[in-house]
């Protein structure tokens, strides 16, 4: 496949030369991505503690970008990484609660690597929506296997999710996730495949193998936060032993494409989704994780593709995860979707060396309503501060009022920004306040309606995260990721979901409960559009929460093991509506924990 003749033309009006036509056998792309690893935390990037000797050899093989730019959270990097436009355009306002979705209308890479013949898969954490026509299965992946929420609070053996099937993962789960991805690219070797691997590590909460802890629990830290920075020591130890192991199984991703052969025909990608998530060294830059400074969203970037991209090169001009679908659909030699027009550019002139004239640019950042904007020399901060980050890379020295020109340059242009992203300069964009709410304690969700019922995936769950809880009820965590609802203890407390039926029929509903043995016998209902299903705690099923493999107490929820009840069959009318789940008798305490609705359309109803 060829670029249309307007992309060409375009590349030729930036005095750019094409790139070469592509062989016979198109390249395999690999995509690395980690979660919550910080600039600094590699040892190619000068952190001399650090024991990434994979990733650093992959940076010596490879080219490396030296400023290159995520988001300040995790799913608006992944939103932007997957469309090649800011996060805003998609519909990514948040990280939880369903304002992680990514509009259906957005063409990803996927879909743009599948519309030309490859194998598609993702083995790892999805982040842009959990239900159908959110799932990875409906935005151009063949292959899912993984967990589709922010985080996972289970890092042994963990519940998973195989193509919209439950399955029990084995082992520590960036190990497990390799494996799969390990096997796609055996099965996929003869043809040409995309295979996309986002890791939940070193994201907390802080498990790892005990192999790795035992190396790193009592080490010493020589590189360490700096200007007083309140580092929590055995954080940074622990995250340093979840990058050794992330760094171990990229390793086993390398050397798996050597043994196979695959190696001179395979583009690999590494890069991580925002800033580190702890006060820990990262080059003396100001900010980290949620912070729109430049350590926030200043990530590694590797590209390796042997004999095609230049090996030990660094490009110094800033790029962005919007880049890398143009970039890489440029060097597989396949065609761009015509739908949204996209705010990335395409590399590949930096990478292949053909690049006679780079015109500066701006990439802008953008969380919770704040916005910086980063041109090759400056960065005006979220409050309207300009840095020169060559002179100043700890952004300590204000140079607005000496660069007064360049600074309402800048100014101009956030405010243009702002206004093409939410209406209006000094819009509030939706979501803005989710992180102040949820420390109030305030429990908000995302205003779209959970789709439910496609016949291409007959079975949609609706996570206690994306519900609202009312009277009594509470979450089991402020972080609505990976939480379940608790005292539920009268019959004026209700549970419910803000959900749109696609196709009306009748729906097997299985809910995942525990619940003590002095609680056993509440009766319940489940309720929608004046449709009925009566049900009852049957049985007792009270586990104990899962925390033993925590190096460091956690923040979020802590997790059990929850067991499915079928509660029966009820009929759903066509549209949207409130899903609620309530108790007609309190036998106990409480009536029960709940932490997931699964509904399941009947094969009636499906072609």
């Amino acid at each position: 496949m060829r670029f249309p003749s307007i992309a060409i033309l375009a590349i030729a009006s930036l005095g750019l030369s094409p790139a070469p036509a592509a062989e016979t056998r198109q390249p395999n792309v690999i995509v690395l991505l980690a979660d919550d690893q910080g600039w600094g935390d590699l040892g190619s990037n000068g952190n001399a503690d650090a024991r990434t000797p994979n990733l650093d050899s992959l940076a010596r093989g490879g080219t490396t970008f030296d400023r290159f730019y995520v988001c300040p959270v995790c799913a608006p990097t992944r939103a932007e990484f997957l469309t090649g436009r800011y996060h805003p355009r998609s519909g990514v306002t948040g990280v939880d609660s369903g304002r992680e979705r990514m509009s259906t209308d957005e063409k990803t890479i996927a879909d743009v690597f599948k519309g030309a013949g490859y194998a598609t898969g993702i083995f790892g954490k999805w982040h842009n929506g959990g239900q159908w026509p959110y799932h990875p299965n409906a935005r151009g992946f063949d292959e899912f296997y993984g967990f589709t929420s922010g985080h996972w609070g289970y890092y042994f053996d963990a519940p998973l999710e195989h193509n919209g099937r439950s399955v029990r993962g084995r082992g520590y789960i960036a190990d497990d996730l390799t494996n799969r991805a390990l096997a796609f690219i055996a099965e996929n070797k003869s043809r040409p495949f995309f295979c996309y691997i986002p890791f939940n590590t070193p994201h907390s909460p802080f498990d790892v193998p005990d192999a790795w802890w035992e190396r790193w629990k009592e080490a010493s830290v020589e590189k360490r936060a700096g200007d007083g920075a309140n580092e929590n020591l055995a954080i940074t130890r622990v995250v340093h032993a979840m990058n050794e192991n992330l760094d171990w199984n990229v390793g086993r991703v390398l050397r798996q494409l050597d043994e196979m052969k695959l190696s001179d025909d395979t583009i690999v990608v590494y890069f991580s989704d925002n800033g580190p998530n702890s006060a820990r060294w990262n080059g003396g830059m100001k900010g980290r994780k949620s912070s729109t400074d430049e350590g926030g969203v200043r990530s590694p970037l590797f590209i390796r593709w042997p004999d095609r991209i230049r090996a030990g090169h660094t490009v110094a001009e800033i790029a962005g995860a919007i880049d890398l679908l143009p970039t890489l659909a440029r060097l597989a030699d396949v065609s761009l979707p015509n739908a949204n027009p996209l705010d990335g550019r395409d590399l590949s002139p930096l990478l292949l060396g053909t690049a006679r004239d780079w015109p500066d640019r701006m990439i802008f950042s953008h969380w919770a309503g704040r916005v910086s904007v980063r041109t090759p020399r400056h960065r005006l901060d979220d409050r309207g501060a300009l840095f020169d980050l060559v002179t100043d890379p700890g952004q300590r020295h204000d140079i607005s009022a000496h660069h007064s020109e360049e600074t309402t340059r800048l100014r101009a242009a956030v405010a243009t920004w702002r206004k093409e992203m939410f209406g209006s300069a000094d819009a509030s964009p939706p979501g803005a306040n989710a992180a102040k709410d949820r420390a109030a304690g305030i429990v908000t969700v995302d205003a779209r309606a959970i789709p439910v019922g496609y016949v291409q995936f007959p079975r949609t769950v609706l996570p206690a995260g994306e519900g609202m809880p009312h009277g009594g009820i509470r979450r089991s965590n402020r972080f609505p990721n990976c939480t379940y609802f608790l005292n539920w203890t009268n019959v004026h407390d209700a549970m419910t979901w803000e959900i749109d039926v696609h196709t009306a029929g009748d729906y097997t509903v299985e809910i995942e409960y525990a619940c003590a043995p002095a609680d056993v016998g509440s009766t319940i209902e489940l309720t929608f559009k004046g449709a009925t299903l009566p049900g009852k705690i049957p049985s007792a099923w009270n586990p104990p929460l899962l925390d033993r493999e925590d190096r460091v107490p956690r923040q979020e929820s802590l997790v059990k093991e929850f067991r499915p009840l079928a509660l029966g069959t009820i009929r759903l009318e066509k549209g949207a509506g409130t899903l609620t789940l309530r108790a007609r008798r309190v036998a106990g305490a409480q009536v029960a924990e709940i932490y997931t609705i699964a509904l399941l359309l009947s094969p009636q109803r499906r072609p």
